[in-house]
């Protein structure tokens, strides 16, 4: 019974690796945004819009350590999950946590090609998108750093790169002896 938990910003590239991962060990993946989704049958979007960001908090919790129980599983979570409830604790005794670390300025990239995608972003400038992400980094670094492992993600931009990026992953996480 082994469990992988990505952890990071908004376009670190949990979803991305995070399926990759699950393919080459023949895992389940989760992401855990659209695991709600699909339990709730609302989007992430409308349920902060109707619960607040705390009601949608409590869900991402609950539906944490649902998924949390499954066996041979990679849950990418959302941004905001390790830093609520004691969230990132939950996930380090449940199995081994990775923090896809990513500089503000490579998330700011990614981010605002998808900023209409985003909720939370869709109305920025670049320059506020900018500030946004970096505020939110820095006051969630310290839940983030708390991790198993911390893996720089900044190169994730190319099929090769993701495919580099996988295989080098799971050699850390062997070398951890999780795997």
């Amino acid at each position: 019974m082994k469990r992988i938990f990505l952890i990071g910003y908004m376009g670190a590239g949990k979803t991305t690796l995070g399926k990759q991962l699950a393919e080459k060990l023949n895992y389940e993946f989760i992401d855990l945004d659209h695991y709600i989704e699909n339990r709730y049958r609302k989007t992430v979007g409308s349920i902060f819009e109707e619960k607040g960001e705390d009601g949608f908090r409590k869900i991402e919790h609950n539906m944490l350590h649902e998924a949390g129980e499954f066996d041979n599983v990679i849950i990418a979570t959302g941004g905001g999950a390790p830093c609520f409830y004691n969230n990132i604790e939950y996930m380090n005794t449940q199995g081994i946590t990775i923090y896809l670390k990513t500089s503000p300025l490579t998330l700011h990239q990614r981010l605002k090609v998808a900023r209409n995608s985003r909720p939370l972003l869709r109305d920025k400038t670049e320059e506020e998108l900018l500030t946004y992400i970096c505020d939110n980094i820095e006051r969630r670094s310290c839940h983030y750093e708390k991790a198993s492992l911390i893996f720089n993600a900044d190169h994730l931009d190319s099929y090769q790169d993701i495919e580099q990026a996988t295989n080098a992953l799971i050699t850390l996480i062997r070398k951890t002896g999780y795997l």
